[in-house]
């Protein structure tokens, strides 16, 4: 079955349990005349590529992808080493190149879960886009239609304008690009004269602002992550350098590198970040107060709006990529491992007594390394993550807010939504749990939040404190296995994000974690729940049905190791399977949250229902394994 935007609500999100039975679609036998077979040959000129080799003098460079494939980051080389990051994407259409033979020549399938630069660059869909956006550029600069790119990144444009590509063709010529200009974001964007009132702290206490058009962007790194410099940068604070490369072939000054946070949708997320980081006590393990408020004079509207924030940038890559390239070269040693868990639990325990604040999204994509090699926690967005990493007790209130927010998606006008019984009956339960979760869903403004709110996360507003750090807990267990593992993440193959180094064990399995630790990530992830993971896999970009080993394989089965079934596995059976698995996990997370609720009516709801050990608990039972690994010499 093919990994498409559909996959999402008809196999990977729980409205798999609701949706109606879908017929076998995903690639159909051709049924087509002989006599019209040539209308879809490769032999047709019409439907063939003209060319996916790189560009001798490319225009334009890809740093990544997402959006399941649909938005790719740009930059336009011919303006120079000096381009502000106004953020001007290329956006695909949602279901771009309906004709499969496109979407097999172009990677789009792949495009779906790849995100790093390396591998986007390599995908047919970049290098299509690339050609296509280096003739509409020749194009544009010449005749009565003269366009000057040089405007595009002024200050005429609202910052995150799109260039979309309104279809997809085998001929480059045939695609139609428009440029749309995003005043929705920034009537969403906060002004810099009230951004105090706004994050309720002293104005006079804010960072200084910088306007963007003295950033000059090096490399997207990420969605909402870039690498800039700045323009007369004397400060010693940059944590890295780069050298440019002139015409001439010298080489210029170094410059000091920095990272940029913003965000070109879900802006209310940014400015829950920006007042976590500058409430945040300081802390060696997580990431410095930024240090400037980045703007943008708005043309709708007149204020100067805060567009994003500068942190330092720390150059040692990210855990994800690190412990599985140990791992590779048997290199993981235990006391660097240790010092990375002890540094990780110590930094949770301050965010959570410290900061008095919850931390939903840790995974090892936000687990950063120091120049000297030690842990730095980043990303306080409060948005979390998928059940991949997240506690049994966060993913049963997740499921139901999926559930009972389906008609509130975007994607739902075509009649996709599920039953209307069935969305009020999920949030009647999710209003029980927290009233204004409806109000918390819907709103796009940070300013316009339900009043007594400071984060949007509403699975994470409905626990307790105490429940928080438990639930914090289980996924630290999980990020102590891929540490000890040297693992990229707890799942082969995750549905949403492939690696450049995939996991080669599955969670709970454990082959390299210390006999001494192995129960400790037991307690931790109390409670936990099978994974969908252990029945449909992606193969490449396909969904695939999998089953364990015969049981004679005891080894087999200890370690984890599954096996795909024949790459023609019905796409019915992938579907039916997902169904079945989702329907009782729905049950499951509906009887949880109604013993849960049914407790707390009578007060006897223990807020540490799975009995998993604290933070600091944690951090004692790692020190001690540290002091007699040491005396050991291990």
């Amino acid at each position: 079955m093919k990994l498409t935007s559909a996959s999402i609500r008809n196999v990977i999100h729980p409205t798999a349990a609701f949706v109606p039975s879908v017929p076998n679609s995903s690639s159909p036998h051709s049924t087509e005349p002989e006599s019209q077979s040539w209308l879809h040959s490769q032999l047709n000129p019409k439907n063939r590529i003209d060319s996916l080799e790189l560009l001798e003098n490319p225009l334009w460079r890809i740093d990544g992808c997402t959006g399941q494939g649909t938005q790719f980051c740009a930059l336009p080389l011919f303006l120079g080493n000096h381009i502000p990051p106004l953020r001007f994407d290329v956006f695909l259409p949602q279901e771009a190149g309906s004709c499969q033979r496109l979407r097999d020549l172009l990677d789009l399938d792949a495009a779906f879960h790849t995100k790093d630069t390396v591998r986007v660059q390599r995908l047919g869909i970049s290098r299509h886009i690339l050609r296509t956006l280096q003739a509409w550029t020749q194009s544009s600069q010449q005749g009565d239609n003269k366009h000057s790119f040089a405007e595009m990144y002024s200050r005429n444009l609202p910052f995150g304008s799109r260039i979309i590509f309104e279809n997809l063709e085998f001929d480059i010529r045939n695609i139609k690009i428009t440029i749309a200009q995003t005043f929705h974001l920034e009537g969403q964007l906060l002004g810099l004269s009230k951004l105090g009132a706004h994050l309720g702290l002293p104005q006079d206490n804010l960072p200084e602002p910088i306007d963007i058009f003295k950033l000059h962007i090096v490399r997207q790194l990420t969605e909402s992550v870039c690498l800039v410099c700045i323009e007369d940068d004397d400060s010693d604070r940059g944590m890295a350098m780069a050298t440019d490369d002139t015409a001439n072939g010298t080489r210029a000054k170094k410059r000091k590198l920095w990272i940029l946070k913003a965000l070109t949708s879900g802006t209310k997320y940014l400015y829950t970040e920006l007042r976590n980081l500058l409430q945040m006590p300081p802390h060696p393990h997580v990431i410095s107060r930024p240090v400037r408020l980045v703007t943008k004079q708005c043309q709708f509207g007149g204020k100067n709006a805060v567009v994003g924030f500068i942190i330092p940038y720390h150059p040692g890559g990210g855990l994800r990529d690190t412990l599985p390239l140990l791992r590779i070269h048997g290199q993981p040693a235990l006391k660097d491992q240790l010092k990375w868990a002890i540094q990780l639990a110590q930094g949770l325990l301050h965010i959570h007594d410290k900061g008095q604040m919850y931390y939903p999204d840790l995974r090892l994509d936000n687990i950063l390394l120091s120049e000297a090699g030690d842990i730095v926690m980043v990303d306080f967005e409060q948005r979390g993550l998928w059940c991949e990493f997240g506690a049994p007790e966060v993913n049963a209130l997740d499921y139901v807010r999926i559930l009972a927010s389906d008609s509130l998606l975007e994607d739902n006008d075509l009649g996709l939504c599920i039953p209307e019984d069935i969305i009020a009956r999920y949030a009647a339960l999710l209003t029980r749990e927290l009233p204004d979760w409806e109000a918390l869903e819907t709103c796009e403004n940070y300013s316009q939040r339900p009043e007594g709110h400071t984060s949007f996360n509403i699975a994470w507003l409905c626990l307790s404190k105490v429940e928080q750090e438990a639930a914090v807990v289980y996924m630290l267990g999980k990020l102590l296995w891929c540490i000890f593992e040297g693992q990229s993440g707890p799942d082969k193959a995750a549905f949403w994000q492939s690696y450049a180094r995939e996991p080669d064990l599955q969670f709970p399995a454990m082959r390299q974690t210390p006999t001494g630790l192995r129960d400790l990530v037991d307690q931790c992830t109390r409670g936990r729940r099978g994974v969908l993971s252990s029945l449909i896999t992606r193969r490449g970009s396909k969904l695939v049905l999998v089953h364990e080993k015969d049981t004679h394989q005891g080894s087999c089965l200890l370690d984890g190791t599954v096996t795909d079934r024949e790459e023609d596995e019905e796409e019915g059976e992938v579907l039916q399977v997902a169904k079945n698995w989702w329907i009782t996990e729905v049950k499951a997370a509906e009887d949880f949250l109604q013993m849960r609720h049914e407790m707390k009516e009578r007060g006897e709801w223990n807020e540490n229902y799975f009995d998993r050990p604290s933070l600091k608990e944690v951090i004692n039972r790692l020190e001690d394994f540290q002091k007699r690994s040491s005396q050991f010499g291990e």
